[in-house]
């Protein structure tokens, strides 16, 4: 399963805007400084960047790191163009996108490797990547790079539901064979939003907010928003790609009907997820 191809990050990111939750949010820009200093764990395409924007984060730094080359170099092409077509004035400069008070670079790396050589941010984010790394890992690699009293910031974490409508005969035993190729996979976690609130709760930081953020695709008449076709196709070849050592009863009507309920506009896709915000010791 391979989640870093640039139009499958693209394609979700309708979704992702949909699930995220407003109060986790609010609650985030409510306790950022101005201009802070942030680090984004796995940052895929870039999108993080006109996100912050569009909150009024428009001043600071901001340092994306993703070990895909690939997506690297699609943030570094796309998003300045996007931002001008959004009416910013983006310039490029030696690696780097100014816009305005903001500065953002987009690097290929070891995400965990780089915020633990991190120190003093004032904001980490890890969108769509906390349930991909050991969240103890990932705890430890925010804590060392954000400074007393800073923020880590992580949205979008699975949390082990998975529904797929029309009802079929094979859905239980689909999505247990799902869900088990997910954990047989080095430091995944199928539940890892509830491991690491439960993480964060024992840390001697704060645990600020925490809510449900679950990705809904459903088809609007007969049809599905934005790029979203594409989305639902490349989740249902992960679970195909799950279900290719199993002997799941069934397995392969499931995905004949889920590809033609698809292709018609009449499947509806779930998964469970939370948002966490989470704040460091103020280190008095």
């Amino acid at each position: 399963m391979s989640y870093a191809a640039p139009r499958y990050l693209e394609a979700k990111r309708s979704v992702d805007e949909r699930a995220r939750s407003p109060r986790v949010r609010d609650r985030l820009l409510g306790a950022l400084p101005e201009a802070p200093r942030v680090v984004e764990a796995g940052c895929g395409t870039g999108v993080t960047v006109p996100t912050l924007l569009e909150w009024g984060v428009d001043a600071g730094t901001y340092r994306g790191i993703d070990r895909d080359a690939s997506v690297v170099d699609f943030a570094r092409t796309v998003r300045p163009r996007e931002l001008r077509r959004r009416g910013y004035d983006a310039e490029v400069s030696g690696g780097r996108v100014s816009i305005a008070d903001l500065t953002a670079t987009f690097e290929t790396g070891d995400a965990l490797a780089t915020l633990r050589a991190e120190s003093e941010a004032d904001l980490v984010v890890a969108q769509a990547f906390a349930d991909l790394v050991d969240p103890e890992e990932l705890v430890d690699a925010a804590e060392s790079a954000l400074g007393p009293g800073a923020l880590a910031y992580l949205p979008i974490t699975f949390d082990g539901g998975t529904v797929f409508q029309p009802d079929h005969p094979a859905d239980r035993a689909v999505e247990h064979a799902y869900h088990a190729a997910i954990d047989g996979r080095p430091g995944r976690d199928v539940h890892a939003g509830r491991h690491l609130a439960d993480l964060c709760r024992r840390r001697a930081g704060t645990l600020l907010a925490m809510a449900g953020s679950d990705w809904v695709v459903r088809p609007r008449g007969d049809s599905y928003p934005a790029d979203e076709v594409y989305f639902l196709d490349r989740i249902l070849d992960f679970v195909a790609d799950a279900l290719a050592d199993t002997n799941v009863d069934d397995g392969d009507d499931w995905l004949d009907s889920r590809r033609t309920q698809l292709r018609d506009g009449e499947l509806t896709y779930v998964a469970h997820q939370y948002d966490l915000l989470y704040r460091t010791p103020d280190g008095d």
